[in-house]
């Protein structure tokens, strides 16, 4: 949009320039030509010293007419100038409202898209941050698990070791207390 306004907008101030340029040359044609009819009528009457003076009072009236015409036609020429260039700075000032006006409208959103990015990245930074904590995490969760078992399956060994030991000495000491009795018994007896 801020293209085409752009390329509006030098448009319009390539056209108001062509219409000065214009302008221009037309004002210094219409000059030539006065300079020249007002040159032509002296040399004429100048030329014409016998003829008298109407033909003086003739080619003055047409010189002054001329230039009345040149004066009326270079008039209408400024006036349509001025007109187009009027027309070409209030389109350009059109213009130049629209701009603001999209402006305004365009500003918003891309404070808010701003924002949004802004705290995207954020999310995302956060994001890796925990991710790389927890691959950590359970990195530890995994050996201390591991470590976990090991100690789990030592201390049931250990306790079946133990058990077995507080059977056998049990029964040893079952035995013992068996021989015991039966030598007492056999003293006695």
């Amino acid at each position: 949009m801020k293209k085409i306004i752009v390329y509006i907008t030098t448009s319009v101030n390539k056209y108001a320039d062509t219409i000065a340029f214009h302008y221009t040359y037309i004002a210094e044609f219409l000059r030539d030509q006065m300079k020249s009819n007002s040159l032509g009528a002296t040399l004429g009457s100048s030329g014409r010293l016998s003829a008298g003076d109407d033909d003086e009072d003739e080619t003055s009236k047409m010189a002054l007419a001329k230039e009345e015409e040149i004066e009326k036609r270079k008039m209408e020429v400024r006036q349509r100038v001025e007109c187009q260039l009027t027309r070409a700075q209030d389109e350009a000032k059109r213009l130049t409202q629209v701009w603001e006006e999209l402006e305004v409208f365009t500003d918003p959103m891309r404070k808010e898209v701003t924002s949004v990015r802004r705290r995207l990245d954020l999310a995302n930074r956060d994001l890796k941050s925990l991710a790389q904590i927890c691959q950590k995490k359970e990195k530890e969760y995994k050996e201390v698990l591991e470590a976990f078992q090991e100690k789990s399956k030592e201390k049931a060994q250990l306790t079946t070791a133990l058990v077995e030991m507080v059977n056998q000495s049990e029964s040893f000491r079952m035995r013992k207390l068996e021989e015991l009795s039966k030598i007492l018994l056999s003293l006695k007896g």
